[in-house]
């Protein structure tokens, strides 16, 4: 069942039955060493967590460490939803975009593009992106892209990804304190807002909107950003995922709004799961509508309040609630006619 958050049925309906090609948008930042500020993998190996995800989207196998990325309380990566259903209904293509890693993922016969982009730093101290540069390969890329497929999910894998979306989203003038989840249940408040105070702390006066991106982003959000206004609307794209997502857009609006520039948006959507749009501590919605331009954007009604499995029901508990396109993949799986009993079979499969 998939649900409207805002905007109409109409263009996810146009995607029922259609392939899609699968890009998984991959950094580390160094906001995610803060000690307590994301639960988004192993701890003390937080900064493995995209390089396993995509090895184990693309090939059902985790390559750089012996086991799966999982939370301190034992919450599996939602890369097994988006593994699964890739296995129910493949995917076109699975294609990986190197944002900063500092790991690489162990894949042969992928796609994985490359774009000499360095980890960013902790936003507390300054990220030190070069902003202009990271906005311009992603428009670059966008204007290049040449989809073999009906239309793309464009997904994200970045530890403390939500941390820095809200510092950059504050930053551009938004009001959205309270808006953007976590991936723990309880929000780590205190450490988020101090992390956020002193990432806000470092702008200084002169900055333009780059340089402030460039001292409390990362490089997923501003890539993104970039891409999305090179596409140009030639192809549908649906943006997977939650707040972090969210904040891409909102940076889209801030460039367009500084520059005086419109975008069409008519090809372009967001998914996300049930687990954020139902989140009490954050608002997708209200995200979305501090746009000045229309957005369709859709959640799935999916949960596994069906399987027995304990790990797999934290997540219906509002542990981990999106990740590694988990949203768009399950907008994908229902536009393809996957039950929930399917999914849930599968994902039960991954855990023994």
């Amino acid at each position: 069942m998939i649900k409207n958050i805002v905007g109409n049925v109409d263009f996810c309906e146009s995607l029922r039955g259609k392939k899609a090609s699968f890009l998984l948008a991959l950094s580390n930042t160094g906001t995610a060493n803060i000690r307590g500020i994301t639960q988004a993998g192993i701890p003390g190996k937080i900064h493995l967590t995209p390089t396993l995800d995509s090895e184990f989207v693309c090939t059902g196998e985790v390559r750089s460490l012996e086991n799966i990325a999982e939370t301190p309380k034992g919450v599996p990566t939602p890369a097994l939803i988006t593994r699964a259903i890739h296995l129910l209904n493949p995917y076109g293509n699975i294609e990986l975009l190197d944002l900063g890693l500092e790991v690489k993922p162990e894949l042969e016969y992928f796609k994985i593009h490359d774009f000499g982009i360095l980890p960013s730093k902790s936003i507390a101290l300054d990220a030190g992106i070069n902003a202009m540069e990271v906005f311009q390969k992603g428009l670059a890329f966008g204007q290049e892209y040449e989809c073999k497929d009906d239309y793309i999910i464009l997904a994200e894998s970045v530890p403390s990804g939500t941390s820095t979306a809200s510092a950059t989203a504050q930053a551009l003038g938004y009001d959205c304190k309270s808006l953007f989840s976590s991936s723990f249940k309880e929000v780590p408040h205190n450490i988020r807002e101090i992390t956020i105070e002193n990432a806000l702390k470092n702008i200084k006066s002169d900055d333009d909107l780059f340089r402030i991106l460039g001292r409390v982003s990362d490089n997923m959000l501003i890539f993104n950003a970039g891409f999305i206004l090179g596409l140009n609307n030639k192809i549908k794209i649906v943006l997977a995922g939650g707040t972090q997502m969210a904040c891409v857009l909102l940076i889209v609006n801030t460039i367009l709004k500084t520059m005086g520039g419109e975008i069409n948006t008519s090809n372009l959507s967001l998914c996300t799961t049930k687990w954020v749009y139902e989140d009490t501590n954050s608002d997708i919605k209200a995200l979305l509508e501090m746009l000045d331009f229309k957005i369709n954007a859709y959640y799935s009604d999916f949960d596994f309040s069906t399987s027995n499995h304990p790990a797999l029901k934290l997540y219906d508990q509002g542990e981990a609630k999106e990740g590694v396109g988990a949203g768009g993949a399950l907008v994908y799986a229902s536009l393809n006619g996957i039950s929930k009993e399917s999914i849930i079979n599968q994902v039960e499969s991954f855990l023994g």
